[in-house]
């Protein structure tokens, strides 16, 4: 059995995970992959509720990762629902193409 993990571990992967989506919104030109590093974004921060929740020893962070993942699917269907409908109007899926406000 593997020994378990102090809370500075978890906090520095949690920041690992959201310096890799960060670094995915702003490098990648293409809506799905923004879309996912969105949501590898919240799964950081999701991280760091559960480390932090179970260093104190409570479980209100689990009540709000719970709530978090509820909206993060709800995002995600919106958001990909989103990006075919762009796809299919302009035949792309770079962002750049989107800049002007006119349908």
């Amino acid at each position: 059995m593997l020994p378990d993990a102090t809370l500075n571990q978890y906090l520095i992967l949690s920041a690992v995970l959201f310096s890799i989506g960060t670094a995915g919104v702003f490098l990648r030109r293409n809506l799905i992959t923004i879309l996912l590093s969105v949501e590898v974004m919240l799964n950081a921060v999701n991280l760091t509720f559960v480390a932090v929740d179970r260093y104190l020893g409570s479980v209100e962070g689990q009540i709000i990762v719970f709530f978090v993942m509820t909206v993060a699917a709800a995002e995600a269907a919106v958001g990909l629902a989103i990006v075919i409908a762009l796809f299919r109007h302009k035949d792309t899926l770079n962002p750049d193409a989107f800049t002007s406000l006119k349908w």
